[in-house]
Formats: structure tokens, sequence, C-alpha cells
């Protein structure tokens, strides 16, 4: 079959309201080697580098409870280094390039759904390019100068 399992898909598909980090980068330990004592991180299978996580917050209004939190995973071979925080923001604004999708299905709970993973190749501050919102009107945050996934329902990990 000619359809790749991950596709490529951008930033602003994704995220179109924007995505802000919730918490610090974090290695993608691999359960399968790790043992109690030793801790192995997880290694892409695509580039053999090692793997990082980092939580974003979807911005989008109408993001479901359980696609509001997006784990998204970065392929490096240090430890990815999120973008300055803005003064009299509470999260850091991200944007992930290289960014690529994978659906699956969780069938865990009660009922079966699609959910995401995601998997980007860097993460960056919002350029000033992209200092609009889906609206179409400026982002206070980027126009004011400053500015590398699992969630389900419509998006996740």
């Amino acid at each position: 079959m000619a359809i790749a399992r991950r596709f490529k898909i951008s930033h602003d598909e994704v995220f179109p309201f924007g995505a802000y980090l919730v918490a610090e980068v974090g290695p993608v330990f691999d359960f399968e080697k790790s043992s109690k004592d030793a801790k192995v991180q997880q290694v892409d299978k695509d580039s053999g580098l090692p793997l990082w996580s980092v939580e974003v917050l979807d911005a989008d209004p109408e993001a479901g409870k359980k696609s509001k939190t997006v784990t998204v995973k970065i392929a490096a071979r240090v430890q990815p280094v999120p973008p300055e925080a803005l003064p009299g923001l509470p999260f850091r604004p991200v944007v992930f390039q290289g960014l690529t999708a994978l659906p699956y299905i969780d069938d865990a709970g009660k009922f079966s759904r699609i959910v995401w993973s995601f998997k980007a190749e860097a993460m960056s501050a919002p350029s000033k390019s992209a200092a609009t919102t889906a609206s179409g009107k400026p982002d206070p945050v980027t126009v004011s100068g400053k500015s590398e996934v699992s969630s389900s329902s419509t998006k996740a990990a």
C-alpha cells in the first residue's frame, strides 16, 4: 500500500489556535528495555535518535476534555530546549516543525475511539509571520514581538 502509516501534517492544521507548553521536555522511556533500576530511553524507529516528549495545551476552544492536552514526541540527539517564557503568560507558546501524525484505535475504555500520536522534528517560538489567530485577528502574544504528540477524540498521542 502506498499510504504511509504516519503522515506529514502542518502545525497549523493540528493547532489552529496555537499550542502552549504545559510541562517540561522529558525523555520517553522504553518500558520493554528498561528495568526497575535502569531506565532506557526509547529510540525513534525512523531516525535512530533518542525520543523526547512534551505536553502542550491545544488552545482550540472546541477541543474536547480528553484532547485539550496533547503529547508531542521529538526525535533529537540532545534534549530539546523550549522557547523562553513570555512575561505575563502562564504557558509558553510553541510551534512544531516537521510534524507527523499516526492514527490508531484505542479500545482500552468502554468504547473504541480513534486517537493520534504526534511526532515532530523540532519546536520553536512562534514567528512574527504567524502573528494572527485562526480567526484572522492579530495575536497579541506574538504581535508584541516575542514569541517539537497524545490525545484522543480528534487529536491524540
